[in-house]
């Protein structure tokens, strides 16, 4: 899993933005401050940035020419409230590799940071999570393994089976064999937050499932299902 670090300080936004990257499968380390970002940035662990400008001890573009001078191959994307047209060139000619104020769809956010990690061709060749439906095992990338119980057998084939689209939260349902319209959603939501804790419990690994608000999830990573 790649790892971003981010730096904003306005904690609402702090949060929002880390919880969507979190869901877009990015380990997010999340800094509000310069200073922070200094003693936290690991060049050998953090492929990816995404820097907010205006911080409260110093300027964000200061920032990112100093982490441009040092070399290396970091994806940086500027995010900021600042909107004018020189400040984007600005931006751009100092070192980022994306410019993008704040207001703009998450979606679109995560659109750049994808095409960084194809331009940078970070995205490597991971091994595949591997799902065997007939013991109820599930395999990560890292090779550790967790048992489950069948409901979760039976909403990661789901969601495995569809890998890399939207699967329905009625498909989901139905797979689990309840009907939809009697079915309180909210045991939904209680399984999939327990599931995602006993898999990085057990994987140390998160699980690679982006909830796609009021829609859905999808299971973003490469998959095989053993039957």
């Amino acid at each position: 899993m790649l790892e971003l670090i981010l730096l904003e300080d306005e904690p609402v936004i702090a949060e929002e933005l880390a919880e969507f990257l979190g869901d877009c499968g990015y380990r997010v380390t999340l800094v509000g401050d310069i200073a922070a970002f200094t003693r936290t940035f690991d060049a050998k662990r953090h492929s990816l940035a995404v820097i907010d400008l205006g911080l409260p001890d110093g300027d964000g573009l200061e920032l990112i020419l100093g982490l441009r001078q040092q070399g290396g191959t970091l994806g940086i994307v500027a995010f900021t409230a600042r909107a004018a047209i020189e400040q984007k060139v600005l931006g751009l000619r100092i070192g980022a590799d994306h410019y993008l104020t704040k207001g703009c769809d998450l979606d679109e956010l995560a659109a750049v940071i994808n095409a960084l990690v194809r331009r940078l061709g970070l995205q490597g060749e991971a091994q595949p999570w591997r799902l065997a439906t007939g013991p109820r095992e599930l395999w990560a990338p890292n090779q550790r393994m967790l048992r489950l119980s069948n409901q979760d057998t039976l909403v990661l084939q789901a969601l495995m089976n569809g890998a890399g689209s939207n699967v329905s939260r009625r498909q989901i349902v139905e797979a689990l064999g309840e009907d939809w319209l009697g079915y309180d959603q909210r045991r939904l939501d209680t399984q999939m937050r327990r599931l995602r804790r006993k898999v990085e419990q057990a994987t140390d690994l998160e699980l690679p499932i982006k909830t796609l608000r009021n829609s859905g999830y999808c299971f973003y990573e490469r998959v095989t299902i053993i039957d």
